[in-house]
């Protein structure tokens, strides 16, 4: 049986940190086993608010005791050695409830419109090397290290075989807001990650369900470790958001 987080994004209403906090309590209370939270800069639309996860995970860290922070971070645009130190940091704090699921990031202006190169190969060299350096900062501080996802684009299979080395993956699909991914697509990235890596811990996958069904609309991802309840704008917001929470994960 899979483990269930909400997906939390950082940006438009639930730019806020209180409004995030408030979020993770309730899925803590309703139990769910995780949140999932983006990391963004910017976003699309200029006008809405980008709260900083790393702050929100702290926060989150200081409120629950039990779920699993699965922290979004997009590596090859932050300083490593204060990435390094503050995932110390947060692991500590939580009670070493902490995941990390490095990423290229998504939005090209999270990198040129502060001198950093856009290039999405340079951002792959940048995320091998940040994550490299990453571990050994951890290893040579003296910090245990924490579990390490990696986010990839599929059919695209550079980002698994980066994936292979750590802990787990985290894929995503075209159009996967729109749709939930269909099992066999699903079922072609697992397989590709798996026969990298047969002993691969974690995979995970973003989707939406139906309180009333969502154990039978999980139960064709053969091989998912983790389902993360993506909630957002498109589902409604904040004012759906929390119901769907309320209602809990299938058991």
């Amino acid at each position: 049986m899979p483990q269930y987080a909400i997906g939390l994004p950082t940006v438009g209403e639930f730019g806020d940190v209180n409004a995030l906090c408030a979020l993770a309590v309730r899925a803590e209370e309703s139990g769910w086993d995780g949140v999932h939270l983006w990391d963004h800069l910017l976003f699309h639309d200029p006008a809405w608010p980008v709260t900083s996860s790393t702050v929100a995970a702290a926060a989150i860290a200081a409120v629950t005791s039990r779920i699993r922070i699965i922290l979004t971070v997009a590596l090859p645009r932050r300083q490593v050695q204060d990435v390094a130190q503050d995932t110390a940091a947060l692991a500590a704090l939580s009670g070493d409830r902490l995941t990390l699921v490095a990423t290229l990031g998504s939005i090209d202006r999270e990198y040129a419109d502060f001198g950093l190169d856009a290039d999405l190969r340079a951002r792959g060299r940048g995320l091998d090397a940040g994550l490299t350096r990453l571990t050994t900062l951890w290893t040579e501080w003296g910090h245990p290290q924490i579990p390490i996802w990696c986010g990839a684009l599929w059919p695209h299979r550079v980002g698994l075989r980066r994936a292979a080395r750590f802990d787990g993956a985290m894929p995503t699909f075209p159009d996967q807001r729109i749709r939930n991914v269909p099992p066999a697509d699903f079922a072609a990235a697992a397989g590709f990650v798996h026969g990298l890596n047969p002993r691969l811990p974690d995979l995970a996958l973003e989707g939406a369900t139906d309180a009333a069904s969502a154990a039978e609309q999980i139960a064709p991802y053969t091989g998912l470790t983790w389902w993360i309840e993506a909630l957002g704008w498109w589902r409604g917001g904040l004012a759906t958001a929390a119901p769907r929470i309320d209602a809990g994960p299938p058991r």
